[in-house]
């Protein structure tokens, strides 16, 4: 979520369900039926339900963590995440990094092909990294040089020591001057687009040059477009639809014989955004209050049935050495102590307050149902507003023109800069408007801290200022719940909010 990186790198991502916005530009046309029977007609072919099709396939301007999501599967970069938060050689076969933490070095793996065919050359990954430059990606603009020391090796020369940086190169190896990535993507990952047809499905098919051997396992995966959940939720007790995701209330409507659940992390923290410059909560004790009387244990039972985990700061849970796992009970509900601050603040009668939601992700708008309940008690009168999700990402993410909202916001990866450095004053992410100068030096400071055990040390004071200073109010990260045919298996579960089709395989 930077701004021109705003929605293009958009680090929201709003838990629940499926994939975003209509894309533009329709392909030919076909029978949603005759799509999905076709898919299910193949033994080896996976049939996933999709309420929201992405706004652009290109890589490098995903805009939401769903997209993402799908892209994980065409695209790869040098390295790519493993299920343990690790990161693996991925276009790159390995790699060093200088002591000074300012010199990256990657010998290519030989043969590796693009969907196309072609072999991925010094020259792609040369302009894949000043893709990414042009583009504002996340860290890239630390690059000072980036060079061929070889026709294999490259040298990334940064401008200043990062000993975080290879989590980035996570981002997209793409062939050079290739120009139709938004709708026709070439990557060099396990899946390859075949068809997009708006409105109708989108169809990966194998990709039979992939470097890893043996994935991935299935010939087709297509993403079927619904109306809704509802709709998504016919679909697969008709037998169209093989695998969704799906709320705590559909398990129930389910057969234990026919259909298997799994339950993985979202990775995404849910949270009630404050804009710190709406007036009254510009004040800190007004953000303290209402921390004081939102209670996340309540919507964790009431909205989610217990399949969250509790997240009391920016940081997903998942990444243990860096979450600080005390604040998870810094605001232990206190509706005296709220009182107190809001008489302290000028506000003993409270105030009006507008919720903004976004009028796809049920989820959230359960959530701000129960959190208006509990602002009653100091007499905040909210009220919710629902909204289409590009109005949403216009007006609230991009604009900062609302009161709150609530949302998940995950990591594009797994850095810790990525959860936090939306919370640096001028961070062009900083879609809550915080300001502190104490917390933008101590964030600095952990930037730069070569030592991983003081380095993490200082992003968890950086979070105990969040919590001190109420920046917003952190709920959960709610639990990804899957519900697929029993003759599907292998879903991995990773650090990021990603589906892995390449290990999803037939149950033997």
């Amino acid at each position: 979520m930077e701004k021109q990186n705003g929605i293009k790198t958009l680090q929201v991502v709003i838990l629940v369900l499926f994939l975003t916005t209509a894309l533009a530009g329709c392909r030919e046309k076909a029978a949603t039926d005759s799509v999905s029977d076709e898919a299910n007609a193949d033994e080896d072919s996976l049939v996933i339900a999709m309420i929201n099709e992405p706004t652009s396939f290109d890589p490098f301007f995903a805009d939401s963590a769903d997209t993402r999501s799908i892209l994980f599967n065409i695209f790869e970069g040098l390295v790519k995440p493993t299920k343990d938060g690790e990161l693996m050689p991925a276009v790159a076969e390995s790699y060093e990094t200088s002591d000074d933490a300012k010199t990256y070095t990657f010998v290519l793996r030989n043969d590796i092909k693009f969907h196309n065919e072609n072999l991925v050359t010094m020259d792609d990954v040369i302009y894949s990294v000043n893709q990414a430059i042009d583009a504002k990606v996340a860290g890239y603009d630390n690059i000072m040089s980036v060079e061929a020391m070889d026709e294999n090796t490259i040298k990334i020369q940064l401008k200043e020591a990062d000993n975080e940086f290879l989590p980035y190169l996570t981002t997209a190896i793409v062939p050079k001057d290739y120009t139709e990535q938004a709708t026709k993507p070439i990557g060099t990952g396990p899946y390859k687009m075949e068809a997009f047809t708006e409105q109708q499905s989108l169809v990966m098919v194998k990709n039979k040059n992939y470097w890893q051997e043996g994935l991935p396992y299935l010939d087709k995966v297509t993403y079927k477009s619904v109306a809704d959940g509802a709709g998504a939720l016919l679909e697969l007790k008709a037998g169209t639809v093989d695998l969704l995701s799906v709320e705590y209330s559909v398990i129930q409507q389910l057969d234990s014989k026919e259909y298997s659940i799994e339950e993985t992390s979202s990775n995404s923290v849910q949270l009630l955004a404050l804009n710190n410059n709406y007036e009254p909560l510009k004040d800190i004790r007004v953000r303290q209050a209402i921390s004081y009387v939102v209670d996340s244990q309540e919507i964790m039972q009431t909205v989610n049935k217990g399949y969250a985990k509790r997240a009391g700061s920016p940081v997903i849970p998942a990444l243990a050495k860096l979450y600080d796992k005390s604040l998870d009970d810094s605001y232990k509900k206190d509706v005296g102590k709220a009182k107190q601050l809001m008489e302290q603040a000028g506000y003993p009668n409270g105030f009006d307050l507008k919720i903004t939601v976004p009028s796809i992700y049920q989820v959230h708008i359960d959530t701000a149902q129960v959190i208006i309940n509990q602002l009653k008690e100091i007499k905040i009168n909210a009220t919710i507003e629902t909204v289409d999700w590009s109005t949403w990402l216009s007006n609230v993410y991009t604009d900062r023109q609302y009161e709150a909202t609530v949302v998940s916001v995950d990591g594009k990866n797994i850095t810790a800069k990525s959860y936090l450095g939306r919370y640096v004053s001028n961070a062009d992410n900083n879609f809550v408007n915080y300001h502190s100068t104490e917390y933008d030096d101590l964030y600095a400071a952990a930037v730069k801290e070569p030592d991983e055990i003081k380095r993490n040390d200082l992003y968890k004071q950086a979070q105990q200022l969040l919590s001190r200073d109420a920046a917003s109010v952190y709920i959960e990260d709610i639990s990804r719940l899957y519900a697929f045919r029993t003759k599907f298996t292998g879903i991995t579960n990773y650090p990021l909010y990603v589906l892995d089709l390449s290990t999803i395989r037939k149950s033997e």
